[in-house]
Parts: C-alpha cells; sequence; structure tokens
C-alpha cells in the first residue's frame, strides 16, 4: 500500500525535516546518523541552502504531518556558486570551519567542500546548466513520489527555458543509479571525480 504523500512547494516549516531528510538518506542513500558530529552539517551543504537561495525549485513529499522527501536544486550552478559564496557561506564559518590539511574523516570532507563549492564547476556540463538533489525517506521511496517530484522538478526548469539539468553521486548508491536511468538521464564522464557519477538530461526536447 502506497503510503500518503503529495507534492506541494517548499514552506519555510520545512527547514528541520530537510536537515533531517539529507541526513538520514546521506550515506549513498543510508542513514549518515552519527557520521557527522553536526548532524546538520549535510543539510548545510546539499538541501538548505538551495531552499534558502531558490525556494521557487524547492519541492516536498507531504505525508500530512511534515516533509517527508524533497526536490531542490538551481537554475543555474555558476550563479549559485557565486550567491552561496556571498551569502550563505559567512553564516556557516564559524560553526563549521574548514579542515587544516588533507580531509581524512567524513565530516572532514563535507567541511571541505562546504567551503569550497566552485568544485562542483565542470566545463563538460556546461549544456546543463541547472543541478538537483533528491532525497526521500525509506517510508517513500519506491512508490512513485521520486518519479513525480523529478517530473515536477523538470517542469519548472522547460517554463524557464533551462535547457538541461545534471545530477551527481556515489558510484555506490545503485538503487540511485538505476532510478536516474530509468527516467532518462545519461551518464556523463568527467575524468576529475572518479568516484562520482554525473548524470545528465535536456529539459528543451
Amino acid at each position: 500500500m502506497t503510503p500518503p504523500g503529495t507534492i506541494r512547494p517548499y514552506q519555510p516549516r520545512d527547514r528541520a525535516a530537510l536537515y533531517d531528510i539529507c541526513l538520514r538518506t546521506g550515506l549513498n542513500g543510508a542513514d549518515a546518523t552519527g557520521l557527522y558530529p553536526d548532524p546538520e552539517l549535510l543539510g548545510s551543504v546539499f538541501a538548505v541552502p538551495y531552499a534558502e537561495l531558490e525556494p521557487e525549485l524547492t519541492f516536498v513529499i507531504d505525508n500530512g504531518q511534515r516533509a517527508v522527501g524533497y526536490i531542490l536544486g538551481t537554475a543555474d550552478t555558476a550563479t549559485y556558486i557565486r550567491r552561496y559564496q556571498k551569502e550563505w557561506l559567512p553564516t556557516l564559518t564559524d560553526r563549521f570551519p574548514e579542515p587544516h590539511g588533507e580531509p581524512t574523516t567524513p565530516d572532514e570532507r563535507i567541511r571541505s567542500f562546504l567551503h569550497h563549492p566552485e568544485r562542483i564547476l565542470h566545463p563538460e556540463l556546461a549544456d546543463y546548466p541547472a543541478h538537483l538533489h533528491i532525497d526521500l525517506l525509506p517510508s517513500h521511496q519506491g512508490g512513485g513520489f521520486g518519479r513525480a517530484l523529478i517530473n515536477r522538478f523538470l517542469g519548472t526548469l522547460r517554463e524557464r527555458g533551462i535547457p538541461g539539468v545534471h545530477l551527481a553521486m556515489g558510484r555506490a548508491n545503485h538503487n540511485a543509479d538505476a532510478f536516474y536511468r530509468r527516467l532518462g538521464f545519461h551518464e556523463l564522464s568527467i575524468p576529475a571525480w572518479p568516484d562520482i557519477l554525473y548524470f545528465t538530461q535536456k529539459t528543451n526536447d
């Protein structure tokens, strides 16, 4: 039986749920609780800044009580990075200082990425300026909610005339790999990140 859930635009009251969902799906789709001393670190990089900077591209699955899944992202990655560095990063530098030396723990790797978001800019992705993140709690996986969120996000990009979108995921996340391929995303190789899979899709086809 499919659990209850409806798609709606993000609201500020969903912020805590975004942190929670991001953490509980942050280990290649599995629960990352316990890997990070501050449970809001992952969400501070991969979820909440998008909702703050581009709320019009943030949608959630609501089960009647709270958000249990989301899709969020940006229409233009380069512009988003500039805004992130100017408006979002300064609010977190004291809470999440940049690690010294080469990162060796999951916490250090994410904190390093938080301070250097420009790492996600690659010339190979020029035709796919938008990018997205999607996560759902286990209770709402496999029931068609992920597909519905993707369709809502892509439809919004089309309305705005955005030509293409990309996403990145760990190679170990085999369920997500199969999910994106079923939805028509195509793998794009970026040699600089051998442990990361990139998927792209044109939005104006």
